[in-house]
């Protein structure tokens, strides 16, 4: 079933345009290039000093964001596939670089992430049906749905090589 807001449309960007933004350690927007407000439909103005989940796409699952809030929280990289929605109500699929900014300090100060056009095939074959997948099992219990859905990603992630990158990377 369709989110009210969304439209259906899936929006593409050119191959060698970078989506790129930055936030700080809450998740709140402090950079978005012009590709980025150009492929979400935003302006400056309606982005900067909001929060990132701005642009989350009602079917993307959420142990994904778990996975990712907790890689990056432990101070690594990670790259995943998400699908976001477009102030318009539309759709765009990225294959995401996302990595912790370290301050003089030596701290985490914030995240930064490029995104790239992901392989069609790679969303058609595999990541599509898995989120499908993800979100069924999270929206089969709001209570346990979560962890339902993180044990099986991991399930999926230990047949593809045992950890996640290993996994993105073998698709």
């Amino acid at each position: 079933m369709r989110h009210p807001s969304l439209t259906g449309t899936e929006v593409f960007f050119k191959a060698e345009d970078i989506i790129v933004s930055k936030t700080d350690l809450s998740g709140r927007i402090t950079y978005a290039n012009r590709t980025f407000l150009t492929v979400s439909e935003f302006t400056e103005a309606e982005v900067i000093g909001k929060p990132h989940s701005l642009i989350r796409h009602p079917d993307m699952p959420r142990c994904i964001f778990q996975l990712l809030w907790k890689t990056l929280q432990d101070g690594q990289e990670i790259f995943a596939y998400v699908v976001n929605r477009t102030h318009l109500g539309n759709h765009y699929w990225v294959f995401a670089h996302i990595t912790p900014s370290i301050g003089k300090d030596g701290k985490i100060g914030g995240y930064h992430s490029n995104r790239r056009t992901p392989e069609r095939a790679i969303l058609e074959k595999t990541i599509i049906p898995l989120y499908r997948d993800l979100k069924q099992i999270e929206a089969a219990s709001p209570e346990a749905g979560l962890q339902a859905s993180s044990q099986r990603l991991h399930q999926v992630i230990r047949e593809h090589g045992g950890d996640y990158g290993r996994f993105i990377f073998s698709l």
